[in-house]
């Protein structure tokens, strides 16, 4: 049996890496993991409940794989725990595939940094275990190795999915400032047409009143004209 654990830290609240870390699959780093699918999902007591299946690809060495076989896509059984109350986010990965001879228990908590709570702090565990097989120690060196590399490639992952959190922040406020100038300019323009209308409505008023005032003067005129 091999233990693993490791430690990071995020630059980033707990809030922002526990949604990256939500969307962390599929990403570019990690092309191995292609696919997550929901089992369950359920919210006990304001805690979020996630069962989710997650496919990927292992790649093994050949004097492996004529030990413990080949799979091309390999499947893992992830339980998760989303406390918002405590700001903790908790997963647990189990591998199903190859389960005969190989146990892969990996524990993965997101936490915000006990001395800066403007950071996150990850912790990481894996316990490998291999029996069953000849080379089962090297096998298990092997897997602790694989943990390991692909754990950096999933810290990788996250400061990419918050990146593409940034551009997306970034894109939405250039879309509302454009909006806002179309909806300005649309509002100048109304108020410019509505002045340019009640402008020729009073010249028409004022017009129509000065023809009014003459008719009744001419009237008037010829009134005492005839009285004369």
């Amino acid at each position: 049996m091999k233990i693993w654990t490791s430690e990071h830290t995020f630059n980033h609240p707990w809030e922002t890496v526990a949604q990256a870390a939500w969307r962390k699959y599929p990403n570019p780093m990690n092309p191995a993991v292609i696919g997550t699918d929901v089992v369950e999902r359920k919210v006990v007591d304001g805690v979020l409940h996630t069962h989710r299946l997650v496919s990927s690809k292992w790649f093994f060495p050949r004097w492996a794989q004529a030990l413990i076989g080949t799979a091309k896509i390999c499947y893992a059984s992830e339980k998760s725990e989303v406390n918002p109350m405590q700001r903790q986010m908790t997963l647990k990965t189990t591998n199903l595939t190859f389960c005969r001879y190989i146990a892969v228990d990996e524990t993965v908590t997101y936490t915000p940094h006990p001395t800066d709570m403007s950071k996150t702090l990850l912790r990481q565990e894996a316990v490998v275990t291999v029996q069953g097989v000849p080379l089962s120690s090297y096998m298990e060196d092997l897997l602790t190795n694989k943990i390991s590399l692909n754990a950096g490639k999933g810290r990788q992952a996250i400061e990419w999915v918050i990146g593409k959190f940034d551009n997306e922040i970034k894109e939405l406020a250039s879309s509302a400032c454009k909006s806002t100038d179309e909806l300005l300019s649309q509002t100048k323009k109304s108020f410019d047409d509505i002045t340019t209308t009640a402008r020729r409505s009073m010249d028409d008023i004022s017009s129509k009143a000065k023809r009014s005032l003459d008719d009744i003067e001419k009237f008037t005129n010829a009134n005492a004209n005839q009285r004369s």
